[in-house]
């Protein structure tokens, strides 16, 4: 088994284990004395390992109760949470009891997000059945739910009490979404990682998975160490993802997958700072060539300024500016503020590129 101490406000242990999920309930007895757990998830990963889950806790003293919402992007409402909330206070959960997120980064950031804000905090456990929630949205306390307005614009920080890794979950996830999360393990690579980058140059990810997890998540554990509430260099985990959560609330949520957007958002911002001269000649082919090895998009069709625009109401939006996060070169990435009205400006080159 790999370990990682995650040293935040709230300190919490990441384990990754093949076959950890069927022991879930001991090690999260080890970490809590609550007496009742309720198990928040999807409609398509629960009938998968709800079961072996409600199981494991049972055997290990826990009252088990479940809410399973709807799987999808669509599900993640304030509306959602509310229901939560419902489920929770009906079945007298307290500040001592606790909540276990089991499925993708959707499920995490909601019931992160219930958890934090139910009875101003409970303790809850992310179990990721997803590699975009194993590398990525299961570490760093990061929840939330998105309005009309833009994604993830509602939520808090609110650190999970364990996170347990089982990468043998994966062998369930449709290719599509192991794809989808494969954009976030070439983000680490791009912003933190030149060795990480050239190894899923020339690796085959499924015969390197569980390295390459460990490889994400230590550099996630890192920064959200340094800085846990996003003030400064955390914002570099944000890479692509202000183009990137612009495509996905065009295309309402259901068009792109969030790796999907999140990978155009690489490119076309990186396509953007090489041809203004801000980063190292050749790094947009190298990073369109591995984001096409696994399948990923290197632009989108959607409107160049409606994307542009679509960015101003994202978290990284600050009075006239906004935030975004450049790459140097592969592995050396840094933020820049720019104002909007030069935004678009910025980001044309990529009309160029769909037009050739």
């Amino acid at each position: 088994m790999k370990t990682l101490h995650v040293k935040t406000g709230r300190p919490y242990h990441i384990l990754i284990e093949n076959g950890v999920l069927k022991d879930c309930g001991a090690y999260i007895r080890k970490c809590s004395r609550a007496k009742r757990a309720m198990i928040i998830s999807d409609s398509n990963v629960f009938p998968l390992y709800g079961n072996a889950v409600s199981d494991s806790l049972v055997s290990n003293g826990f009252a088990v109760f479940t809410h399973v919402f709807p799987a999808g992007e669509q599900s993640k409402r304030l509306c959602a949470i509310e229901a939560m909330y419902t489920d929770l206070a009906k079945n007298q959960f307290t500040r001592s009891d606790l909540i276990v997120a089991l499925g993708g980064g959707v499920t995490g950031d909601m019931a992160g997000f219930a958890a934090a804000s139910y009875l101003r905090g409970i303790d809850f456990v992310q179990v990721p059945t997803s590699l975009l929630a194993q590398v990525d949205s299961s570490v760093g306390g990061k929840t939330g739910v998105d309005i009309e307005e833009g994604k993830n614009l509602v939520g808090a920080f609110w650190q999970p009490t364990l996170v347990l890794i089982d990468p043998d979950t994966l062998a369930t996830l449709p290719p599509r979404f192991f794809t989808d999360g494969m954009a976030e393990v070439i983000k680490y690579g791009c912003i933190k990682s030149s060795s990480l980058f050239e190894q899923l140059e020339r690796c085959d990810i499924k015969n390197e998975v569980n390295d390459i997890i460990f490889k994400c998540v230590d550099i996630k554990r890192a920064v959200v160490e340094r800085d846990e509430h996003e003030a400064g260099e955390r914002m570099l985990l944000n890479f692509g993802h202000t183009l990137g959560h612009s495509l996905e609330k065009l295309y309402h949520y259901t068009g792109l997958t969030h790796g999907e957007a999140v990978a155009a958002g690489m490119a076309m911002i990186t396509r953007a700072s090489e041809h203004a001269g801000m980063t190292k000649e050749g790094t947009t082919a190298r990073l369109a060539a591995l984001l096409q090895k696994y399948g990923l998009p290197v632009s989108d069709p959607a409107d160049c300024k409606t994307a542009a625009e679509g960015a101003f109401t994202d978290k990284k939006s600050s009075g006239s500016g906004i935030n975004i996060v450049l790459l140097r070169e592969i592995g050396d990435s840094f933020t820049k503020k720019i104002a909007k009205s030069d935004f678009y400006g910025f980001c044309k080159i990529n009309e160029k590129e769909l037009s050739l």
